[in-house]
């Protein structure tokens, strides 16, 4: 076993890369990047923030401390800090997504680097730097054998999460190339995050990603302090790809071969809706659909083409898809979403309320909703939608969407942020004022020190 060892890691090669980078040479679309995430996340922790799940994530953790929970003026350690902003940015199923994993990495790399700098007193510098290679790393890693995760059962977003929040924190808090190995290798043991969530619309998922950022912080500190991880943690035959994908082999440069050269940071694409990315561009062929003059009633049938490794989470069973059992399940059910999209002319934050579930007009379209694979999706890579309607007087009618929009191809703008940022934080119960200042405390974030005081309450 031991000669089969590789002389060089992986991890060793990541890490060596991670320290060669310097915070101000930071390419200016990827530090682009990296303030938008901050808008999205610290609105979508403000939209969070009387949830009942929530709630309890704070009652559930008596961890106080001097860290801060955006929107609470309850303060927490930073592992408690990191956990509720990371459960409540992905609570709602707002957050960015990389369209290659696909992942989520702002939900927690962000509460993990703001927690461990604002503990640890490490400056927005270091916060950008944090930020840029967590989510750099959480990204990558998805790449290396694509679907696969997701096929053995597992969230790659609560997988991957905790690697890149432990690299992201190693590197906001200086930590050298042994100590972010270490890190890694740690963190490789507190990886985790079962999609078993979907059977009855669970809460689980949402606590993936601060699960994620709080053991990211956890894995870096006991590296500081000395602790040894395995070094092969992705390659290695009892490794990170091993458990959570059933294979060792993988392209391991799609995580380390140009890092720090290229910055796939910067494909980042941000959710139009707060529900499954995936569904995303069959709500934008629906409403398409309904500006043409169609009335739900007109509908006989509607067959959508999917890709095959969708069908799991977002299409079956069909009929919990078509009449799902909360509002968190109809997040992750196109043909309730598609036919939300329709019936009313957008899916926001109020299409999941336990009335908004049992609409009749809406179950009564997406209970005409199926399905049908298509071989060349190309899903990860990039996400289409596609609707067929055949309309009761035989006409057949059709919309594709060829991308998501937010992403890399019709990517949102710092305004289009900025007021998806004031509808989340005005959902959560923020005044104008009190927005006003988040985003004067957000533009400056990355030049000064870490002060989250104001964001707190």
């Amino acid at each position: 076993m031991t000669a089969r060892l590789p002389t060089i890691s992986v991890a060793e090669t990541l890490a060596g890369k991670i320290v060669a980078l310097r915070p101000d040479a930071l390419p200016a679309p990827t530090i682009g990047k990296c303030e938008d995430l901050l808008i999205d996340i610290v609105g979508l922790c403000v939209t969070a923030r009387n949830e009942d799940y929530i709630r309890s994530a704070l009652a559930g953790y008596d961890d106080d401390g001097r860290c801060t929970a955006i929107g609470h003026q309850r303060t927490l350690n930073a592992a408690g800090a990191a956990f509720v902003n990371g459960t409540a940015a992905h609570g709602e199923d707002f957050d960015d997504t990389f369209e290659g994993g696909p992942v989520h990495a702002g939900a927690v790399i962000v509460p993990a680097v703001l927690a461990a700098c604002e503990r640890h007193h490490a400056d927005g510098r270091m916060a950008l730097a944090g930020i840029a290679v967590g989510t750099e790393v959480l990204c990558r890693l998805s790449l290396v054998v694509p679907k696969a995760v997701h096929k053995a059962g597992f969230h790659p977003t609560a997988v991957f999460g905790a690697m890149g929040a432990a690299a992201g924190v190693g590197a906001a808090l200086g930590l050298n190339a042994r100590q972010i190995v270490d890190a890694l290798g740690i963190a490789g043991s507190m990886a985790g995050g079962i999609i078993e969530y979907l059977a009855e619309g669970a809460w689980t998922k949402r606590l993936h990603a601060g699960w994620a950022a709080q053991s990211g912080i956890r894995a870096a500190l006991l590296a500081r302090g000395g602790f040894v991880g395995p070094r092969t943690v992705f390659e290695g035959v009892h490794g990170l790809f091993h458990g959570f994908a059933h294979t060792t082999e993988g392209d391991y440069d799609a995580l380390v071969g140009d890092f720090g050269t290229r910055w796939v940071t910067d494909t980042l694409a941000f959710k139009s809706y707060p529900c499954g990315t995936m569904a995303q561009p069959y709500i934008d062929c629906a409403r398409r659909l309904a500006t043409r003059g169609i009335k739900p009633e007109d509908i006989a049938e509607i067959v959508c083409e999917v890709a095959e490794g969708t069908v799991h989470r977002l299409w079956e069973p069909l009929t919990d898809k078509q009449r799902p059992r909360n509002g968190y399940a109809a997040k992750f059910a196109v043909p309730y979403l598609l036919a939300t999209g329709f019936v009313h002319g957008s899916v926001g934050l109020e299409a999941f309320s336990e009335s908004a579930i049992r609409d009749p007009r809406v179950l009564a379209l997406a209970a005409k909703v199926k399905f049908a694979i298509d071989p060349d999706n190309p899903y990860p890579n990039s996400y289409t939608g596609h609707i067929r309607a055949t309309l009761n007087d035989g006409r057949v009618l059709e919309e594709r969407q060829p991308h998501l929009r937010g992403g890399a191809q019709e990517p949102l703008t710092r305004q289009d942020l900025i007021d998806k940022f004031a509808l989340n934080a005005e959902h959560g119960g923020w005044s104008k004022v009190k927005r006003d200042v988040a985003l004067k405390l957000i533009a400056g974030l990355y030049q000064g020190k870490i002060d989250l005081s104001s964001l707190r309450g």
